[in-house]
């Protein structure tokens, strides 16, 4: 069976550590970029802003019904009949708030769910087409795991700011500030209290709060780096053990089990603290303001008991939504910096690629290649030369072997040949004409490649090799099974060309994947072929398998063959030695042999002795 794949959503610390944006205006225009995204479903965004302000406007009436409510705790001067009356009353019209809010809650959340989802599928699409169109420069400086957060962790933050974040910014916003005005409205004696000492406390509470946090992350932080010295400890054992290196893992958890009670030790002050801080200032100033309602209501008679009660629930709700904004507003600045990340993607330099090509490519004069005095280096390394005036021709239908000791230049010539690179000076010819003067997608198709670590993508075999044409029928499909030599073990199968391979094709020895990619290559039908040491790491009985039906699928094809094992190379028609990116030596196996101070001959003696 295939390997579950596991982590696939982000976690609260993936979100945690996305930078986060400035609430500027600057950064707030180029998050309007996303409503571009919208297309016919703009008017459902607009409806559910109108739901959500109504939903905030009808929520500020709630508290000052129920506080009506709370006023007749202390009403003595009309009858029960009365009271039972007017409580019915009240309790009917919190009923139909209730409901209408309801109403409105539901027509947000389902509007904006839908907004939200259109917005995410199309930068989802956008995202990965122009990611997967970037050139080979990218992403020989950009980690894998990275890309994948920017698909993942990103886009996911901006699924909550436009689902609960910015929702809820407004819902708050308009609840806390409505409910303030509302309050000096109606309570101006006491409001003065309220907003003298809540927002003040709010504001340290925060801050204590965001410390804390921060210690917390720290803390967990030095327990998952001692946890890190364990399992490298007990996963290496025997090397611990053959080396008698107990004592140096020992000393070595115990300093980072110090740092940790440490640490444990700072974060305990500071809880302690916060604790402490919270019992006096901020129990004690709702006590405090308590004392002066009751004071305003039984001595000073200034503070009737209906605005008493209505205080009291209005209180609550605004401490509430102002308590909860400055949440939603780090959450809003994490989404645009994860929207500037996006961007960043999608604004980025891709190759001019025929993404609606489904022609073959052209097959007259095909496959001859001609390397041109070409020099490179890696745009990442620019002061590093890979390769320096190179000069080789491949005539239709020749295996070509680049021999040559490790960064020699052998695979940047043959990443070059698909155009994964572009030379610095010097021309690289194909079929006659200047290999930048195809369009990629047409020079691609006309070559293939079968790589030493073949990775196979997680799916069934079938769709493996049908990547090499992605329109054959079952019979083509089939036919370069038998080509590849691969046909006879996958029948083998209980599931046959149905068997799942696992990700990256764990599921088949290495053998068996290298002709599985053999076959994708056989059903391309290209006319240039480049082979990476693709037996260099099979057993014997694997190796002679996959040599035969190399041999097959170069017939009639312009190879390219890159060598460490000379052994296999010896029938090419030309072999190309190189040392330090430079061509040392020109000919075919015999020829060369003749040079006993040629390098080759050198490589040649050296393998055969340690055999």
């Amino acid at each position: 069976m295939a390997k579950g794949r596991r982590g696939a959503g982000p976690t609260n610390s993936d979100t945690d550590e996305l930078p986060k944006a400035k609430l500027s205006i600057a950064n707030l225009k180029k998050s309007l970029r996303l409503f571009g995204y919208l297309g016919k479903h703009k008017w459902k965004f607009v409806l559910g802003m109108i739901f959500l302000v109504g939903s905030a406007g009808v929520g500020l009436i709630f508290p000052l019904k129920s506080g009506q409510m709370l006023g007749y705790l202390a009403e003595e001067t009309k009858d029960v009949e009365t009271v039972r009356v007017e409580l019915m009353e009240i309790g009917g019209v919190l009923l139909g708030i209730l409901l209408l809010q309801a109403a409105f809650s539901f027509g947000r959340v389902y509007l904006f769910a839908q907004v939200t989802e259109n917005i995410l599928k199309a930068l989802r699409l956008d995202t990965f087409k122009r990611l997967i169109q970037m050139p080979m420069s990218f992403f020989s400086k950009s980690q894998v795991a990275e890309l994948s957060s920017r698909m993942a962790t990103d886009i996911s933050v901006i699924s909550d700011a436009f689902t609960i974040n910015i929702a809820e910014l407004i819902r708050q916003t308009i609840v806390g500030v409505g409910g303030l005005v509302i309050l000096v409205m109606t309570s101006g004696p006491i409001a003065k209290w309220f907003l003298v000492i809540i927002p003040p406390l709010t504001i340290v509470s925060i801050l204590f709060a965001r410390k804390i946090r921060k210690f917390s992350k720290t803390y967990q932080e030095k327990i998952a780096e001692s946890n890190v010295v364990v399992g490298e400890a007990l996963t290496g054992i025997s090397n611990v053990k053959t080396f008698t290196n107990e004592d140096y893992e020992i000393n070595k958890y115990d300093k980072l089990a110090n740092i940790i009670r440490e640490f444990g030790l700072k974060y305990g002050i500071f809880r302690g603290l916060f604790f402490s801080f919270v019992m006096v200032f901020v129990f004690g100033s709702v006590f405090f303001i308590l004392w002066q309602m009751l004071f305003a209501l039984k001595v000073d008679k200034t503070l009737t008991p209906e605005a008493f009660g209505t205080f009291m629930m209005l209180s609550l709700f605004v401490a509430g939504s102002l308590g909860g904004l400055p949440e939603q507003i780090a959450s809003l600045q994490r989404a645009l910096g994860a929207t500037d990340r996006v961007f960043e993607l999608i604004d980025g330099t891709i190759e001019d690629i025929d993404l609606g090509s489904t022609t073959d490519a052209e097959k007259t004069k095909s496959g001859e290649i001609e390397f041109k005095n070409v020099s490179f280096n890696y745009p990442t390394r620019p002061d590093f030369v890979v390769l320096k005036d190179v000069s080789f021709k491949a005539q239709t239908g020749q295996t070509v072997a680049l021999v040559g000791s490790s960064g020699s230049g052998k695979s940047t010539i043959a990443s070059m040949i698909s155009r994964f690179y572009d030379p610095i000076n010097g021309e690289i010819i194909i079929d006659g004409k200047n290999s930048k003067e195809y369009s990629l997608t047409d020079l691609r198709k006309k070559i293939a490649l079968v790589p030493q670590d073949v990775i196979l993508f997680a799916g069934t075999i079938r769709d493996n090799i049908a990547y090499g044409r992605p329109n054959a029928t079952e019979e083509e499909i089939a036919e370069a099974a038998k080509k590849a030599n691969a046909y006879d073990f996958i029948e083998s199968f209980p599931d046959k060309f149905t068997t799942l391979v696992g990700e990256r094709g764990i599921q088949l020895s290495g053998g068996q994947r290298q002709r599985i990619a053999i076959a994708r290559a056989v059903l391309k039908n290209p006319s240039i072929l480049i082979l990476d040491e693709a037996t260099s790491s099979l057993d014997s009985e694997s190796e002679h398998l996959v040599q035969e039906a190399l041999e097959k699928l170069m017939v009639g094809r312009t190879s390219i063959v890159i060598a460490h094992r000379l052994s296999t190379i010896r029938n090419a028609d030309k072999i190309v030695v190189l040392q330090k990116g430079v061509v040392l030596e020109t000919g075919t196996h015999s020829e060369l042999m003749k040079h006993e101070e040629g390098l080759y001959y050198k490589l040649n003696r050296m393998q055969f002795e340690m055999a």
